[in-house]
């Protein structure tokens, strides 16, 4: 016998099926400032809390901050709290207090949001076959540097390289992951700063569908050191002068930094069905590239990079900019960084649409603070609870828009109250 295709012709044979790449998040979990897990997190976001909170004097003394520094008037007193930095289940992960006691606060909240996230997915054993990968990232220790190489009889009892490398060099995050949960899958510490978290998602997403993984683990972690005081202000840095993070707005000045962790679990979206797991969100396509030259400085954004890694999202995807309608931007509150990368969302879009003022645009830095390595992490998650809840947390601190960027002409729009989406 012979099909017929959709014509009636007797004998063509049927269109190729494009191959499923869709790829599942099935779990997630987080550590937030102000927040000490997803629930609390989306509490505040909905709630428009700003977790940027003023420090008063006698905090700040008693957190080693000197008067003279305190009476300078370009020292701002604002900082994303982070709780319990300084507590970590040792026992439940294997290690001796003295072993936790030396490891840096950013390894150990990363053990226990993975195990959350995994607790989160009903996946907190492994696979029954296959593997799980784990790809994540973390910034330099400021823990070993502050506090640990300071104290020279503890590094000879236990050895410097021991400690350094084992508990605090942010290229051994993942593969401690791997090693303290039985993971036998790729093991990559992705550096990327700010992105890291989202290129571990893209390559995790191309490890799933070669067939290295049957389920990974992605994220990132950043604590501050020290966690919980404020800053100092620099005219022409990028931290902002009032300890505010205004993304998009007319008043932006810069971005404040802050602490935190969030890891996501993935199965490739066939498997995740075919097994029965909650579904939370669907990464349906991802892209990466890199700026070059093409930009007026080595640290600053560049316009075509971005345009180009949107448009290729887009277009792995299946999808056109129309079908898109919200994005959590990077979203600093600088007044350079902001409009660039509006600049460059418009010129991708453009490549699609001229439709104008369709798709809102948010930023979870004006919530948190910029995470650093675990930026891109917390964006994600936002994004995975909205998409469950079926609303968008405003952006904070928002009136009207950086002048630097013609909103109006533009196909965005900045989502500034809680909707319904």
């Amino acid at each position: 016998m012979t099909e017929l295709d959709p014509t009636g012709e007797e004998g063509a044979a049927p269109a190729p099926k494009k191959p499923n790449t869709d790829v599942a998040i099935v779990g997630l979990a987080g550590r937030f400032p102000g927040a000490r897990n997803i629930d609390e997190f989306w509490e505040n976001l909905q709630g428009g809390v700003e977790s940027i909170v003023p420090l008063s004097e006698e905090h700040l003394l008693a957190a080693g901050v000197s008067r003279a520094q305190l009476a300078d008037p370009d020292y701002v007193r604002a900082c994303p709290l982070l709780a319990d930095v300084d507590k970590f289940d040792a026992g439940f992960f294997g290690f001796s207090p003295r072993d936790a006691s030396v490891t840096d606060p950013a390894h150990r909240f990363f053990l226990e949001v993975v195990y959350e996230a995994l607790e989160h997915s009903g996946n907190t054993g492994l696979p029954e076959e296959g593997t799980v990968a784990v790809f994540a990232g973390s910034g330099a220790s400021y823990y070993y540097m502050d506090n640990v190489r300071t104290n020279p009889a503890l590094m000879r009892s236990m050895g410097e390289f021991l400690v350094r490398h084992t508990g605090n060099d942010m290229n051994f995050l993942a593969t401690r992951a791997s090693y303290e949960f039985d993971f036998r899958g790729p093991s990559v510490n992705v550096q990327t700063a700010c992105s890291s978290a989202l290129v571990s998602l893209h390559m995790a997403c191309k490890s799933l569908f070669d067939r290295e993984c049957d389920m990974a683990i992605i994220g990132g972690a950043t604590i501050q050191q020290p966690h919980n005081v404020g800053y100092q202000y620099s005219e022409g840095e990028i931290v902002s002068p009032d300890g505010h993070c205004r993304a998009f707005d007319a008043r932006s000045a810069g971005t404040v930094f802050g602490s935190g962790a969030g890891a996501l679990v993935l199965k490739r979206l066939d498997d995740a069905l075919d097994h029965g797991d909650t579904i939370h969100a669907v990464v349906r396509g991802s892209a990466i590239n890199n700026d070059g030259a093409v930009k007026v400085g080595f640290l600053a954004p560049g316009v075509e990079g971005q345009v180009g890694v949107v448009v290729d999202a887009l277009k792995m995807a299946g999808l056109s900019a129309e079908d898109i309608s919200f994005v959590e931007a990077h979203g600093t509150g600088t007044r350079v960084g902001d409009p660039i990368e509006l600049t460059a969302l418009q010129q991708a879009y453009e490549t699609f649409t001229n439709k104008k003022r369709f798709c809102g645009v948010g930023s979870v830095k004006s919530n948190i603070g910029h995470l650093g390595e675990a930026a891109a992490a917390a964006s994600l998650i936002k994004m995975v609870l909205s998409l469950k809840h079926r609303e968008l947390p405003a952006t904070l601190g928002y009136e009207s828009p950086n002048e630097q960027f013609d909103m109006q002409d533009s196909p965005f729009y900045v989502n500034a109250e809680l909707r319904r989406w």
